[in-house]
């Protein structure tokens, strides 16, 4: 069993469990457990929290490992680390019954979306996936999570390019279909790769781990830093956690949801679920996702649960707060928290209303730090750039979901490469977006999608830049030459308008027209800003 250290010792351990005792609250470790492990561990050890059982391997690891590979003292605190989590779960990594399968999730300091690499369903193979079978009595659950490793295994730890693979979506309605759907990717898979996937669970592990890590050297993450300003030095940690399925059943599904709307900053649940999946489905906006309010329908008593976790983070964290989870078999489980980007205007009321909720009682003082004066005019224009759509009637051509608020006119392009090389100002066009297209976002003056939900990739990365961004576009059709609406084309080069606070498209440039006086329109949509500036001012003074 590897040996434990306090994190302010000198000798700090590689790997801890997600309820270790750390010296100080685990939220303040984000330098040693990255911001995931961090909130894993707040959320396990300080508020007992429904999460499952896991550890994270840390960022003077990963930094290590990037210095001199993989060392034995890494080889030996993981062995340790999975003995123990198979202790605790009555479980065997590998077992033939049962089998204990993990997540191998990346945990940067800094959030950092979709930009480093995640694997599902770890510990499957041809013996595994009977035992979780026969576990499970849905043999074609198993077959199902079987499928989905391999893919993700393939892609994320082989470098195997999804496109080369084909479709990770449904492969079947029934057992035999998706083994036969298993068999067919597992020969495609030998012959891009030149071998197949490990049957060795640790081998898998130890792959999947590494991969992690270096992807916080790919492309796409040194374009995002390079856009946040982030250091290269920082690495990222690692967050081995035990499996709970999303994709377990009718009472099973997996979302993303906010504790405020993170445009808007309007209180209560703002998010998207899918039933019957698994995380990274609902982030990468290929699937149409359901409003967050589907769960309290069909789930009421998960959603009761999810809302009484929302209210216990937002006081604990006195922020707005962006989670994860994943309901099994009716069951909440909790698999990340962080703080939620959130646009200006969204940053404005939720700054002004915790300082008037007595559970938060955020100070004036810390009120107008998280909101500068240069994120308080930002707002202001936010609100001032909203208008109607009257006298444009003609040239809306589709309204699809407001993802992330402000208002863009640009020429289309259709691939980021072209936004990335265009000398204007360009409206990036994708059925939805992937980490690999954030240098074209970072070019862009918007985003519109085709398809994905409020959480998804295109959504996320253009709210914390603060890039309008229009998703889930239904009555546009993409493809690599043009738009298809129902009464016109649109080629790349032609100018487009989008809102992403209504979630309108047009065609041509559509210009705000104010017909109320500025002082008006925001005294009526965000009278937290006039609070926001009186407190400024008053502190001036002082």
């Amino acid at each position: 069993m590897a040996q434990f250290f306090d994190a302010d010792s000198h000798s700090a351990a590689p790997i801890y469990a997600f309820d270790h005792r750390h010296a100080v609250p685990a939220r303040q470790l984000v330098n040693l457990l990255g911001g995931k492990g961090s909130g894993l561990a707040e959320m396990t050890a300080a508020l007992g929290m429904a999460v499952p059982p896991g550890f994270t391997i840390t960022l003077e690891a990963s930094r290590a490992y990037r210095h001199s590979g993989w060392t034995t003292e890494l080889e030996a605190a993981l062995s340790g680390h999975i003995e123990a989590l198979e202790k605790r779960m009555g479980r065997l990594f590998g077992g033939s019954e049962d089998p204990l399968l993990v997540a191998v999730r990346s945990g940067a300091p800094v959030s950092m979306p979709g930009m480093l690499d995640t694997v599902l369903n770890l510990g499957l193979n041809a013996r595994t996936v009977q035992g979780l079978a026969a576990a499970s009595g849905d043999e074609r659950f198993a077959w199902d999570s079987y499928r989905r490793f391999l893919h993700m295994f393939a892609t994320t730890v082989m470098g195997i390019s999804a496109e080369d693979l084909g479709s990770h979506g449904p492969a079947g309605d029934d057992a035999d279909q998706l083994k036969e759907s298993v068999s067919v990717l597992q020969e495609k898979i030998v012959q891009l790769a030149g071998r197949s996937v490990p049957e060795e669970p640790r081998q898998q592990l130890r792959e999947a781990i590494e991969a992690v890590f270096k992807s916080w050297d790919c492309d796409r993450a040194k374009a995002y830093r390079a856009k946040e300003n982030i250091d290269e030095s920082m690495g990222t940690a690692v967050n081995v956690q035990t499996m709970v399925f999303g994709n377990r059943g009718d009472n099973s599904g997996t979302g993303v949801v906010f504790t405020r709307d993170p445009a808007t900053g309007a209180p209560g649940p703002y998010g998207d679920y899918l039933p019957r999946a698994q995380g990274e489905e609902v982030v990468a906006g290929t699937a149409q996702t359901f409003p967050i309010t589907h769960l309290r329908e069909h789930q009421p008593a998960a959603y009761s649960d999810l809302l009484t976790v929302l209210r216990r983070l937002e006081i604990h964290y006195r922020d707005i707060c962006d989670v994860e989870f994943t309901i099994e078999d009716g069951h909440l489980w909790l698999l990340q928290t962080r703080a939620g980007k959130r646009g200006c205007v969204a940053a404005v009321k939720a700054a002004v209303d915790f300082v008037h909720d007595p559970d938060v009682s955020l100070t004036r003082e810390e009120a107008l730090e998280r909101v500068p004066v240069e994120v308080r005019e930002k707002a202001r224009h936010e609100v001032l750039s909203r208008v109607s759509a009257a006298g444009h009637e003609d040239d809306l051509v589709d309204t699809g979901m407001g993802a992330s608020p402000g208002r863009a006119t640009g020429a289309v392009v259709l691939t980021s490469e072209a936004a990335a090389d265009a000398d204007g100002d360009v409206i990036l066009v994708r059925r939805e977006t992937s980490p690999e297209d954030v240098a074209g976002m970072a070019a862009s003056a918007g985003v519109l999608t085709t398809k994905g939900g409020l959480v998804s990739h295109a959504a996320v990365v253009a709210r914390g830049w603060g890039i309008p961004a229009v998703v889930g576009a239904k009555g546009i059709t993409w493809s690599s030459d043009k738009l298809v609406t129902a009464d016109k084309e649109i080629r790349e080069g032609d100018i487009i308008t989008i809102d992403g606070t209504t979630g309108q498209v047009w065609v041509g440039e559509v210009a705000s027209d104010l017909s109320d006086p500025a002082d008006d329109v925001l005294a009526s949509a965000l009278p937290e800003l006039a609070e926001l500036e009186s407190w400024a001012s008053k502190l001036t003074t002082v």
